[in-house]
């Protein structure tokens, strides 16, 4: 217990404390005189004891209680676990469930010696009259707590009729033990403790709910014991469940239980509706590639997935995918009424906005420079193309978009970076350092973490002032830059090209003018906040309000700008 131990004053007080952790070490390395009442007041006293975090002090504990088991408890470990289950609720509500989780996980690695088989047989009817006592809220224990004691002394029916009449048994005892454990069940669900009873219709195969009762489980929105009180009821109630989640647009949950248990034969369609469900949610999220992937070896689901591509808007990919698969004849089958009406969106048209610049060489970033710095408000973005294999990193950004309210350049960072990295980071710098330039992003953070892990040597990324987080001015609206662009200007983004690939060269016409989109729309919602507040006469409180999301950041390496 020394990892418990606090630095004090040598005094009485001192002597004091060694003294009660003498007593403490003593107890747990020789269980054999030591109550089990004053081994849970002496783990009550260690827990207690020291400066160490709760968690820590937790399994420090859990290592202790599983030697400490070891050492002699009279008569055996699992008798003198369950004994100290009937203590340990007098300890509080504090103390109660983390103790009693302890002591019965200490058990498990117990179960495999030999010395302690005789005691787990006969503490089993130990523990289930404790099972029996929480059930009839004589011991006050969590339901979790019971659950763990049916799993830990792995009590049967003959352990609960035992504990109940104490006699030789017979088939009639276990017919009496079941009915016991079926109006247990029954109060269970009275008081709506459904996942207990379900535990202990499942645990003791208790035949004593129906229809109504799955029903009222999924209603209740307890999925989990509602499958596993199905699976026990047999296919038919299995089968209820699959409906009722087909009904619910639960797809996933109604594909795995007619896979799990073979009912294809009974709902023949719904591995479909679930692969079409699941490249629907891919190409919502831009997640094309993916979604092209899980659909390529069903031409259905390609068919479909060039529907959605149309009704985002999103031709070159529907190009793309007829081509491929070489199913040009279905896009003409669709009625035309049918396809989503692109202008639903925001465009660069509708922003009035003249011009796209792409600046990959160094004439064009000093040209493109100077004209940044003549604005006193830039929306910037960046993109990178995007990875969808689990525990890599993120691709290099690509290309970085700075934008004014009328015009658009978009920096080709890859040949930029190659081509001359002193002269990229000079005029950058230029912009990013500024103090009379108010620079407006989307979750800017994001960004700039990701420009610093592409361009971590280059100082541009390092240091900024007068950056805005539009995120942060605008709190309350969800759905990202689409949402806060619905919200203030009226209409969304359409984001169906933010994974394509950003490293591919030339960039496509589209992914350009999203790309653009992207920075523009941020100059145009902070101009359009910043008028309504004017029309409301409160012009100079918004000003304070934006102000104070401004952020900077100096380097201390900060060097002079020049070029």
């Amino acid at each position: 217990m020394g990892r418990f131990e606090q630095v004090t004053p040598e005094g009485p007080e001192t002597n004091q404390h060694d003294e009660q952790r003498s007593i403490r070490l003593h107890a747990f390395s020789d269980l054999s005189h030591v109550p089990a009442a004053t081994f849970i007041y002496l783990l009550k006293d260690c827990y207690g004891y020291g400066t160490n975090k709760a968690t820590s002090k937790f399994k420090i504990l859990m290592q202790l209680v599983k030697v400490a088991l070891h050492n002699g408890p009279q008569p055996g470990p699992f008798t003198y676990v369950v004994q100290c289950m009937y203590i340990v609720p007098l300890l509080g509500k504090t103390y109660s469930e983390g103790f009693s989780h302890m002591l019965t996980s200490s058990l498990k690695h117990l179960k495999s010696v030999e010395s302690a088989q005789k005691d787990f047989l006969e503490a089993k009817h130990l523990a289930a009259q404790l099972v029996l006592d929480i059930l009839d809220s004589i011991v006050p224990h969590e339901n979790r707590i019971l659950v763990k004691l049916l799993e830990t002394f792995e009590i049967e029916l003959r352990d609960m009729a035992r504990a109940l009449y104490d006699s030789e048994l017979d088939d009639g005892d276990l017919m009496k033990a079941r009915e016991h454990l079926r109006q247990q069940v029954k109060r269970c669900m009275e008081s709506e403790s459904n996942a207990l009873a379900v535990t202990l219709i499942t645990h003791f195969s208790i035949q004593c709910c129906d229809e109504s009762f799955i029903i009222k489980l999924i209603k209740n929105n307890q999925l989990e014991i509602a499958e596993q009180c199905a699976i026990f009821m047999g296919k038919e109630m299995i089968s209820l469940v699959v409906q009722k989640y087909l009904d619910m647009k639960m797809l996933k949950s109604a594909n795995k239980l007619v896979k799990e248990h073979e009912l294809t034969e009974e709902f023949p369609d719904v591995s479909y509706l679930y692969k079409e469900s699941s490249v629907k949610k891919l190409a919502e999220k831009g997640c094309w590639d993916i979604a092209e992937t899980r659909a390529k070896k069903d031409t259905k689901l390609l068919e479909y997935l060039v529907y959605l591509a149309m009704e985002a808007g999103y031709m070159e990919k529907v190009d793309e995918l007829c081509k491929r698969y070489s199913i040009e004849g279905y896009v003409d089958s669709l009625v035309p009424e049918k396809v989503f009406c692109v202008s639903d969106y925001l465009d660069l048209k509708k922003l009035d906005v003249e011009e796209i610049v792409w600046v990959d060489e160094i004439n064009g970033l000093l040209n493109a420079t100077s004209d940044i710095e003549a604005c006193k408000i830039i929306g910037m973005d960046c993109e990178w193309r995007p990875n969808f294999e689990k525990n890599t990193k993120s691709s290099k950004v690509s290309i970085i978009q700075i934008a004014s309210d009328k015009i658009a350049f978009i920096f080709d960072l890859i040949k930029l970076y190659e081509d001359d990295p002193k002269a990229l980071d000079s005029c950058l710098r230029r912009v990013m350092c500024s103090s009379k330039i108010l620079k407006l992003g989307y979750d800017i953070q994001c960004d700039l973490h990701q420009l610093t892990r592409s361009y971590g040597e280059l100082e541009c990324f390092q240091s900024y002032e007068m950056v805005l987080d539009m995120q942060k001015l605008f709190k309350g609206v969800t759905g990202g830059l689409s949402g806060l662009s619905k919200e203030i200007l009226g209409a969304g983004l359409n984001k169906t090209r933010r994974n394509s690939n950003w490293e591919q060269r030339p960039l496509t016409q589209n992914q350009k003018e999203y790309a653009a989109l992207d920075a523009v729309v941020l100059v145009h919602i902070f101009h359009e906040h910043m008028r309504r507040q004017a029309q409301f006469g409160v012009s100079e409180g918004s000003r304070v309000e934006w102000r104070s999301h401004v952020v900077s950041r100096v380097s201390c390496t900060r060097t002079p700008l020049r070029f």
